[in-house]
């Protein structure tokens, strides 16, 4: 909090001064008029009228009222310069000259017109999505998506271009590695990926940007590129607002709500969204091994309930000062019930029983203030975020055998505590008209507090194999172990990027240089380790992008990016996941460094837009997932992750959106991965070349102004790591949509998995030979509503670059 109030005060102090005017001329003149909407001549209400005198400096100014008209008095006598500036809008200059005989001046009605796109993206439109082609990445505005509607953010991502996530474990992929960086609204979070993904209503999302190879400007981290989820932020005039609702049903139903609304007056915008999800989700499998003759049957059901709440607020003091607040707050309730049976011979072993009663709260504070100088494009940004999140656990594990063999119950009590402080500075410097220069300074901290207190019970039998209850619930205390895991990270880095245009080509060169230090201590009982490591490292990047037309556009990229291993993957506390399977992660785990190289070709045509691309990755120091004997016994396995040797991955992607008739319109995108990798399994040396092939496939269908359907297919292919090999998996999704209530209410309808193809199945010969198969809750059918009030025009004003993700100018660009 001290730290926020001291922002706060400094923020404040710049702007006071910077609106001090200063101007020795009488000021004896005045001036008035009208703005108005060039296309639908409706009047602009709080649009800033800005004063300067001839040397360019700001002397006074207004906004206009409700009916556009606006009076500025006591005007220095002299040449001036009349602004008229609207977030959205071509700012419109007036040049007027003040004297004892014409000191009121009538500017008359003005009309303002509304900014064209960006000359460096092609902007392809669908029913279905709207898909940004931009020079780093694609934006994907998941808004519009029947098929999406009701779900989670992890389902929905499951429907975007080279993204994939995993059912089982939440796991997040982008082009079939895991190892990518998910940012929410350009932020990192304290929760897991996997299960923040779980914990976001896909109503409350806006867009998905997709950067597969970010520029020096970004953090390094996320070795395949970086997957931004963008929360919606409403800044329409007046109030305004939308609220959405919906039930989805399969073996267990669940429900969705969401509200979206701001109020905009004056110079300041207040926006806020809540989301809600709440239901049960059932996952059940199989896994054999043919060694041993031995079965275990898997059931799980998560019953959740979260809630996502966004609020801020942009203040726009005056056209040269900004500053920005906003808070995100994710709270989470979940009741994890686990059930394993294990059968050797076709006789029953064990019957075991999990059950995880948990909660996760989380909040972040996010401080913007932007200064803009005379010169267009030529800024200072300052921006902190702050960070909580609390997830503690309660969990018991019960383990019933049969008579007269040993039975133990295990308790554990979770403690995970996470907090994070970001501080950075950004300056941007066209120099001329077709260069600019960019740096930039961050710090970040990160600090994680996990403790654990297991508690372990011994089951009491008699001579007939029945159990006594000894009056503390058929079981005696036996021992007790506590075992705890800080691990603290500091970074401290510095970029800078340098963008020059010529003619049709543009080249952006850049370079981030970071200092990465880890201390972390490890405690169980009277055993303490520690862990710690410092690394400096360079990551350069390089974008050249040819734009031989307005409808064409090349571009080879190259960038060193890095995937540290997290707090999951280190953590070396033992962690009980089934009867045969024990996790456990590997404090001694290296970073794993990428270098990797893009070439894509945009073509916009009449009807739609076409993209082909390649890349190629060198990886270091691959991190990789391994299943070993477990050293402490071997009829179980011991999941844990390690470094194995340098890959190769190369990959081609083609996406397409067309306009095929006036009623129907297609979103096509087909991928194809080739990886090969080497390592040791269990001992031995293993090398695998893996190729996999994915395609989606989205129709979207106008039947009548109000009336559209939605076609969806996806398929996605196996794939063989260092232990695995996975079959395909596909899926064909339905929805339509009927606009109701003047077009201010819609009613959602979609079926999602119809022909239930999405199931996980693989097959293992290391470290014993295994097959199995899980499935969840795939095929639903959802029924939602939404109903959107107000109707003020969209005005926007831009968050921080680094928040958006976006390109500038023709450089490349988090």
């Amino acid at each position: 909090m001290k730290n926020i109030v001291l922002l706060c005060s400094f923020i404040f102090s710049i702007t006071a001064f910077a609106q001090i005017p200063s101007n020795a001329n009488p000021r004896t003149g005045t001036i008035s008029g009208k703005v108005v909407d060039a296309n639908t001549q409706n009047a602009l209400p709080y649009v800033t009228i800005v004063v300067k005198d001839a040397l360019n400096k700001s002397v006074t100014g207004g906004i206009t009222d409700d009916k556009g008209t606006f009076l500025i008095k006591q005007i220095s006598e002299g040449k001036n310069t009349v602004e008229i500036q609207f977030i959205g809008y071509k700012t419109i200059e007036k040049k007027i000259n003040i004297t004892r005989l014409n000191s009121k001046i009538d500017l008359g009605t003005i009309q303002l017109k509304e900014e064209a796109s960006q000359l460096n993206e092609v902007v392809v439109v669908a029913e279905t999505s709207t898909v940004s082609q931009k020079i780093d990445r694609k934006v994907i505005n998941v808004g519009k998506d029947l098929t999406s509607a009701g779900t989670t953010a992890s389902e929905l991502l499951n429907n975007v271009q080279s993204v994939s996530v995993d059912s089982q474990t939440g796991n997040i992929s982008l082009r079939g590695n895991e190892n990518v960086r998910v940012l929410v609204d350009g932020k990192p979070t304290n929760i897991d990926a996997s299960q923040l993904l779980k914990q976001i209503p896909s109503t409350s999302i806006k867009s998905v940007e997709l950067i597969t190879n970010p520029s020096a400007k970004y953090n390094p981290e996320g070795m395949s590129g970086i997957i931004n989820i963008v929360l919606h932020k409403n800044s329409n005039i007046g109030f305004n607002g939308s609220v959405n609702t919906g039930l989805t049903m399969g073996e267990n139903n669940r429900f969705n709500g969401s509200m979206d609304m701001n109020f905009r007056t004056g110079k300041v915008n207040f926006f806020a969204n809540y989301g809600f999800n709440d239901g049960k989700r059932e996952n059940y499998g199989v896994v054999r091994r043919s060694d041993n003759n031995s079965v275990q049957n898997f059931q799980m059901l998560d019953d959740r309930a979260s809630h996502l709440l966004k609020v801020g607020a942009d203040v726009y003091f005056n056209d040269k000062n900004t500053f920005s607040f906003y808070t995100t707050q994710n709270m989470t309730d979940n009741l994890f019930n686990g059930g394993t049976n294990v059968t050797f011979n076709n006789n029953l072993n064990s019957n075991s029983k999990m059950i995880v009663d948990g909660e996760s709260d989380s909040q972040a504070y996010n401080f913007n203030y932007k200064i803009d100088f005379n010169k267009k494009g030529h800024n200072l940004e300052f921006e902190a975020n702050f960070s909580d999140s609390e997830s503690p656990e309660a969990a018991n594990y019960n383990e019933l055998v049969r008579p007269n063999d040993l039975t133990t119950n295990y308790d554990d009590k979770i403690v995970n505590e996470r907090s994070s402080k970001l501080y950075n500075i950004d300056y941007t410097n066209p120099l001329s008209e077709n260069s600019k220069l960019e740096l930039g300074l961050e710090a970040r901290y990160n600090e994680t507090n996990n403790s654990n207190v297991t508690t372990q019970h011994e089951f009491i039998y008699d001579t007939n194999g029945e159990l006594i209850d000894d009056g503390n619930g058929w079981y005696e205390t036996k021992s007790k172990d506590f075992t705890s895991f800080d691990y603290n990270r500091d970074i401290y880095s510095a970029y800078i990027n340098y963008n020059h245009k010529i003619d049709k080509i543009a080249i952006q060169l850049g370079a981030r240089f970071e200092q990465y230090e880890v201390d972390g201590t490890f405690v169980k009982g009277a055993e303490t380790l520690k862990y710690s490591d410092e690394i400096f490292s360079v990551y350069p990047s390089a974008f050249i992008t040819y734009n031989p037309s307005d409808k064409n556009q090349f571009q080879l990229s190259y960038s060193r990016r890095v995937d540290r291993p997290s707090i999951g993957q280190v953590n070396p506390i033992r962690e009980w996941s089934t009867p045969l399977i024990t996790s456990v992660g590997n404090p001694n785990l290296k970073p794993q460094f990428t270098n990797s190289y893009e070439f894509n070709y945009t073509k916009q045509h009449n009807k739609g837009s076409f993209t082909i691309g390649t890349f190629y990755r060198r990886v270091n120091d691959n991190i990789n997932r391994i299943l070993n004997i477990d050293p402490l016994d071997e009829d179980k396995v011991e999941l844990s992750f390690s470094n194995t040797e340098s890959n190769d991955r190369y990959g081609f992607e083609v996406s397409s959106n067309y306009k095929i008739a006036k009623w129907w319109r297609t979103n096509a995108s087909f991928d194809l991965y080739t990886q090969k990798e080497s390592g040791l399994a269990n001992g031995e040396q293993v090398e695998v070349t893996n190729n996999s092939l994915n395609f989606r496939l989205s129709n979207s269908f106008t039947a009548s102004k109000n009336l559209r359907f939605q076609l969806f297919t996806m398929y996605r292919g196996g794939g063989e790591s260092i232990q695995f090999k996975v079959d395909p998996m596909w899926m064909i999704n339905t929805g339509a949509s009927l606009n109701v209530l003047k077009g201010k209410g819609t009613i959602s309808l979609r079926v999602n998995d119809i022909f239930e193809g999405m199931k996980f199945k693989f097959d293992s010969e290391n470290p014993y030979p295994q097959s199995g198969q899980f499935n969840w809750e795939s095929r639903t059918a959802y029924v939602g509503f939404m109903y959107r009030f107000g109707g003020g025009k969209n005005k926007a004003k831009g968050r921080k670059t680094r928040d958006k993700n976006e390109a500038q100018n023709s450089g490349g660009f988090i």
